[in-house]
């Protein structure tokens, strides 16, 4: 898998032109992964810890083509993040994270990529129900877990690791 970890995927990204504050940005939303991460461990939970790390990295790396969309809305950056990093040799299923995280309602997504989305909301203190419920159904299935003990687990972290956004927010602006 290229690229192989979150080191080798932000030296990608640096050499195809990240800026600071879209570097700064992957930083602030793996803190909020990392959290998440550690959570699916404590209950058990199997996931591609890699591949969640590796696609936060990745997810916005389209902006580096759409510069705008760094401060302002907009979704150029998807398709064109994902065209980018393919061009790159970046594997296709992580690639993919520059549509999935921002699409994932449109998409059929593996939890890890459900779990690059749900980072990238967290981190900044938000909260969304639908994700949130289908990140916990495939968390669920992927644990073998009873799901309500799940969620009333995940629902204490997803609070826990919004409550710092405001904070990693602060922290965002070089």
């Amino acid at each position: 898998m290229f690229p192989a970890d979150a080191a080798e995927a932000l030296d990608l990204i640096r050499s195809l032109g990240a800026p600071a504050r879209l570097q700064r940005h992957v930083e602030l939303v793996g803190e909020a992964g990392e959290a998440l991460l550690a959570v699916l461990r404590e209950q058990g939970v199997v996931v591609d810890e890699t591949f969640v790390r590796v696609g936060i990295v990745l997810h916005d790396a389209g902006k580096i083509r759409h510069p705008a969309e760094l401060q302002g809305p907009g979704s150029e950056h998807e398709p064109a993040g994902e065209a980018m990093l393919l061009a790159a040799g970046v594997a296709p299923e992580l690639a993919r994270v520059c549509r999935s995280h921002a699409r994932w309602a449109a998409m059929d997504c593996r939890l890890e990529e459900l779990a690059v989305a749900l980072a990238d909301k967290l981190w900044k203190g938000a909260r969304r129900g639908e994700l949130e419920e289908r990140f916990i159904d495939a968390a669920a299935a992927a644990g073998a877990t009873d799901r309500w003990a799940l969620f009333v687990a995940l629902d204490s972290a997803f609070e826990r690791i919004a409550a710092g956004g405001a904070t990693r927010l602060a922290r965002s602006t070089l």
